[in-house]
């Protein structure tokens, strides 16, 4: 005689499981997960160059924009409140204008809204194809003193998460 063992299937140990593995994985990507920031080098509008190896030790945001984008118009002034808010505390903040984009135009608007901080050309497209291949405008990523993205938004950013964000990665104000 053979007997067969059965088991009740639990569909709640079976739910706890997978929402432990997931909440592990989560923790993990979280923790451990932030990639490294791209080595790339920006191409300022004076010309000048500046290597993210020069930024290293810093918090920075790299904003792809171009002038053809209505909501990168739009977010705009926003950006330069944020950088204007948080500079005093070592913020750097570039805006890399795409390679779509005419350098005329991205000087003009640069010069005319006279904007606070670098304003890079990607005129290859390499700085964005490095970064992931962005092709999305407004496009932008927080980036910590060790190098590695805190956060990539796509579209506007949730101001007030952002400045909770750079707060805690400047560190306790002076």
């Amino acid at each position: 005689m053979t007997t067969t063992s059965s088991r009740p299937f639990s569909l709640g140990k079976l739910l706890a499981a997978a929402v432990a593995v997931i909440i592990a994985v989560t923790a993990f990507v979280a923790f451990t997960g932030r990639k490294q920031a791209p080595d790339v080098t920006f191409t300022l509008l004076s010309g000048q160059k500046i290597d993210s190896a020069q930024l290293k030790g810093k918090v920075y945001l790299v904003n792809f924009w171009a002038t053809s984008c209505t909501t990168c118009m739009q977010e705009m002034p926003s950006m330069v409140q944020t950088y204007d808010k948080f500079k005093s505390r070592g913020l750097k903040f570039i805006a890399v204008a795409m390679n779509y984009d005419s350098p005329t135009y991205v000087a003009n608007y640069s010069q005319s809204r006279q904007l606070p901080f670098m304003v890079a050309m990607d005129s290859d497209g390499s700085v964005a194809k490095k970064f992931g291949d962005v092709q999305l405008t407004p496009t932008t990523f927080v980036i910590g003193k060790d190098g590695k993205i805190l956060k990539q938004y796509v579209g506007p950013p949730s101001y007030a998460e952002l400045d909770k964000l750079l707060n805690r990665a400047l560190g306790k104000q002076a």
